[in-house]
């Protein structure tokens, strides 16, 4: 089931994003289940401010991160390892034992069954998510099957055109394989929250919400949660 809220600007959505989060973080001992890129930043922020400002402490906290990079190691500035440790867990006082980021470094599968292994005792209090503009979720590619576990796959051209930007816009610098969770995997959490902002999201939410459930669009797997939060900008939101 689908709670959407879509507010003015980027940095609305983010303190929407807060409040979600910021509930679950008022349980106890929770697990959160994090992601990349560029749209979370604004509620990490929000995070590590609670925490500077309140003593919001993250001491007993675990996280799972959705993926990886396949081929770059961990202490490269465009891994999601380095991402993670420089938006938001060096400025909190979560433990580095509580933190799981994929390993991609090889690309072996064995790293995706250690992975996914890793998350068999545990249940997922909040899953966040972000949304391509071609539907995909994590790095679940369109065409990845519902029942997908944690994998290694081939990033879909758009992926990597929309990630170059990260890699000073060269396409060629981006890796083209991830290790990622599976949708099978990202729909066990107990909340998601998806986030997005842009205009060239507004295709992707729209088949998100309103298009059949078909693995064409990844993220219309959701249809099928019973607790989505997504937090829309005016943009975002302008298809539905």
């Amino acid at each position: 089931m689908f709670n959407i809220v879509v507010k003015d600007s980027y940095e609305e959505v983010s303190e929407e994003a807060f409040k979600v989060m910021h509930a679950v973080l008022m349980k106890e001992d929770p697990v959160l289940g994090l992601a990349t890129g560029s749209t979370p930043i604004g509620l990490y922020q929000k995070m590590i401010e609670d925490h500077v400002k309140n003593g919001t402490s993250y001491a007993n906290i675990r996280t799972w991160n959705l993926d990886e990079y396949v081929g770059i190691p961990r202490n490269h500035e465009q891994s999601y390892y380095t991402f993670m440790h420089e938006q938001l867990f060096n400025h909190i006082d979560i433990k580095e034992e509580n933190v799981h980021v994929p390993v991609g470094e090889t690309g072996s599968p064995g790293e995706a069954v250690a992975y996914e292994e890793s998350m068999k005792d545990i249940t997922v209090d909040i899953q966040v998510l972000g949304i391509g503009s071609d539907g995909h979720i994590a790095f679940n590619e369109p065409g990845t099957p519902f029942d997908s576990l944690t994998h290694i796959t081939d990033l879909h051209p758009q992926t990597i055109k929309d990630n170059a930007r990260f890699f000073k816009g060269d396409e060629a610098q981006v890796p083209t394989q991830a290790i990622t969770m599976g949708l099978a995997t990202i729909m066990r959490a107990k909340k998601i929250l998806l986030i997005a902002t842009g205009e060239n999201k507004a295709d992707a939410i729209y088949n998100m919400i309103h298009g059949p459930k078909d693995p064409s669009c990844p993220a219309s797997i959701l249809q099928d949660h019973p607790d989505v939060t997504v937090i829309l900008d005016k943009d975002a939101a302008s298809k539905l």
